[in-house]
């Protein structure tokens, strides 16, 4: 996908918070900008991922797979050891 430069304005607490959020999460400000503008638009769009991550068990699974491996907590696989 072809991507494009935006320029925003913050108040300059919101950018060092975002910076060390970034950096915590081990991310980048443009992927949570990303995201949360992804999460916008399926809301507005009523898309059905919705349905998934609204589900409690799914949500549950989901945010413990994130904590794990946000703490190296989780063992990686090659491709050709999962398939």
């Amino acid at each position: 996908m072809y991507k494009r430069k935006v320029n925003i304005t913050l108040d300059k607490d919101l950018i060092e918070y975002i910076k060390t959020y970034a950096e915590e999460q081990r991310t980048t400000i443009s992927e949570i900008f990303t995201q949360f503008v992804l999460n916008l638009k399926r809301t507005k769009e009523k898309n059905s991922t919705e349905i998934i991550l609204a589900d409690p068990d799914f949500k549950e699974s989901l945010l413990n797979t994130i904590s794990r491996i946000r703490t190296g907590k989780i063992k990686w696989f090659k491709y050709d050891e999962v398939f």
